[in-house]
């Protein structure tokens, strides 16, 4: 049994796709609420909530490998809560900042995760993906409306990663022998700017996006607001206040480990662009 947390989010519910595609099972999607959950024929929808970590407990009966995204709850509970049940494998969803960026406290925190896993007892591979293309979602309020998408940093290009990529990289972890006390690095193609990503969802709408670029004080005003302050200074510092050559090299881990080279910011446009119009 393999269960996927997360399992309607970005990953997780390409992440189901994947393991079904594949003959993998028995496989078991966790959400918040099951009666609307959309999964493959064949996957157990079981309703869990990370805030309370003991309402996992009927969701981890009888797992063998989960799939984990870190941050979301209190997870040295929830890995205190696989343990008790009997999970052999955890495939955690950390971030690439931890190695880029170790002095930010998001990054902290995400690497304090990854040593709790490693402390459990129970075999661990690590994800630490870079910036995600669903984060473009942020604009579609505005794409939607005809109104100016207005961003920092407009010029720098961070290797962005298709989250159906970082799934690829999961299911084969969850699934294939070799990859027990592995850390990946996982990047897309290609860097790709703020402006670009916002040219390649105006090419699949096939109409003129207005792009600004803002200062960083009129965009940590913004985030703070729904982030609170720290949080928004983290981002800022990863998406070009801070970039380093780590964070903007392009890796090949993806296509290494799956077989099938990284999808380009453009394909994720393509699939989402109903999304903005």
């Amino acid at each position: 049994m393999i269960l996927v947390t997360g399992a309607t989010g970005n990953i997780g519910s390409a992440l189901l796709k994947e393991l079904h595609a594949s003959g993998a099972g028995p496989l078991r999607g966790l959400t918040r609420d099951a009666s609307r959950a959309v999964f493959p024929g064949g996957v157990e929808a079981v309703e869990g909530d990370f805030a309370q970590p003991a309402s996992l407990k009927p969701a981890l009966r009888g797992v063998r490998s989960l799939f984990l995204v870190s941050r979301l709850g209190s997870d040295a509970e929830i890995l205190e809560a696989a343990s008790q049940a009997g999970v052999e494998h955890v495939v955690l969803v950390s971030s690439i900042t931890v190695q880029t960026h170790p002095h930010l406290g998001p990054a902290g925190e995400n690497l304090a995760v990854e040593q709790l896993l490693k402390a459990s007892g129970m075999a661990w591979t690590i994800l630490r993906p870079t910036q995600f293309a669903s984060n473009a979602l942020m604009w579609a309020a505005s794409i939607r409306g005809h109104e100016t998408v207005r961003a920092p940093y407009a010029e720098t290009a961070l290797p962005t990663i298709h989250p159906a990529d970082i799934a690829a990289v999961a299911r084969v972890s969850l699934t294939e022998p070799g990859h027990h006390g592995r850390t990946y690095a996982l990047t897309g193609p290609e860097p790709v700017t703020a402006r670009q990503q916002v040219e390649a969802i105006a090419a699949e709408l096939g109409r003129e996006v207005p792009f600004a670029e803002i200062s960083r004080r009129q965009a940590h005003a913004q985030m703070a607001a729904v982030f609170g302050a720290e949080a928004a200074e983290a981002v800022l510092d990863v998406t070009g206040g801070d970039v380093n050559d780590e964070l903007l090299m392009v890796r090949d881990t993806v296509a290494q480990i799956t077989g099938t080279p990284a999808r380009p910011f453009q394909q994720w446009a393509s699939e989402n662009a109903d999304t903005f119009r």
